[in-house]
Parts: structure tokens; C-alpha cells; sequence
């Protein structure tokens, strides 16, 4: 995964619940409950981040998940039609995630985890498809995992040392 530093300082983050969880733990004097939250922040400008929060209360886990997705951000490359610059597969454990780029307005096509990733990542036209696991954790990490190893037309003429236009053409 692409790592580069972002100024959350600078960012206006949403965020949005995407599951929570009860755990139960069975002890000698009766049961521990806990809470997991997963959450997903995101400035609809071409940055979002996933975090898991545990707590005994839903607010603090909530508030962990959200301190947790912020300190993993990435960067998403956008393209002119508010979509992303060329398919890919984005895989996290058992899970994959098929990305391909839409014209504009498609909207975003993609179930409910997924949905949560493009929409706080500010992307417009997309679509996507769950393959292999339906686990909402490991699908939001394939999101953002495949959404940080895009890269812009630019990046890739300079790997390749020629020009912009030869590679959109």
C-alpha cells in the first residue's frame, strides 16, 4: 500500500459507521461485553481512511475507530470525471475488490461497504463488485487498498519516461 503523509489538519473529515459488533466473552464470573466498531472517514476530495475501534461502550468505540481511520488515510487518484483512472483489483485477505472506471453519471455502483469507501473518497462514477469474502472489515480494507495503488496517467509516463498524451492514447 501506497503510505504518503497528509495534513489532516487541513482536511475536513466525514465519517460514517459502517458495522458494529458485539463480542462477547464468556469469564468465570459471567459475560465481558465489548463493542467493535468500524469506521470510515473520509473529505469527498480524494482522501479516505478505515480504522476499528474496540471499547465497552458503543460512542468510545466509535470514537477509537474514528482516531484510527484518520491516522490511516490515503490518497485516491481522481480523474476529470470524478472516477478513478483505470480498473483494478484491490485484494485484503480473502477479500477482492474489482474497481473499474464509469462514465459520467453512472453513479456509484457498489454494495453497502464498498458504497461507504467511494462515496467519502469524493468518487462520482464507479463500479465495483465484491469477489471472495462478504466480510464488511476485510471488503473496506480491499477498497481502500485498491483505491491507494491507483495511479494518475502522470505517474505513469514518468515510470515510463514519455509523455502524458502517449499513455491516455
Amino acid at each position: 500500500m501506497r503510505r504518503t503523509i497528509i495534513d489532516v489538519s487541513q482536511l475536513e473529515l466525514t465519517e460514517k459507521v459502517v458495522t458494529i459488533k458485539r463480542v462477547t466473552k464468556v469469564v468465570k464470573g459471567g459475560r465481558n461485553m465489548r463493542f467493535t466498531a468500524l469506521v470510515v472517514v473520509g473529505d469527498s476530495n480524494g482522501h479516505v481512511g478505515a480504522g476499528l475501534g474496540k471499547a465497552t461502550e458503543i460512542p468510545e468505540a466509535i470514537r477509537k475507530g474514528k482516531e484510527d481511520a484518520i491516522k490511516n488515510l490515503v490518497s485516491v487518484a481522481l480523474d476529470d470525471n470524478s472516477s478513478i483512472t483505470h480498473d483494478f483489483i484491490g485484494k485484503f485477505g480473502s477479500a477482492s475488490v474489482l474497481l473499474k472506471r464509469a462514465p459520467e453519471g453512472t453513479g456509484i455502483i457498489a454494495g453497502g461497504p464498498a458504497r461507504v469507501v467511494c462515496e467519502l473518497a469524493g468518487i462520482k462514477n464507479i463500479r465495483t463488485k465484491s469477489l471472495g469474502s462478504n466480510n464488511k472489515q476485510n471488503v473496506v480494507l480491499a477498497t481502500i487498498a485498491g483505491l491507494s495503488q491507483l495511479k494518475t496517467p502522470e505517474e505513469v509516463a514518468k515510470n515510463r519516461g514519455k509523455s502524458a498524451e502517449e499513455i491516455r492514447a
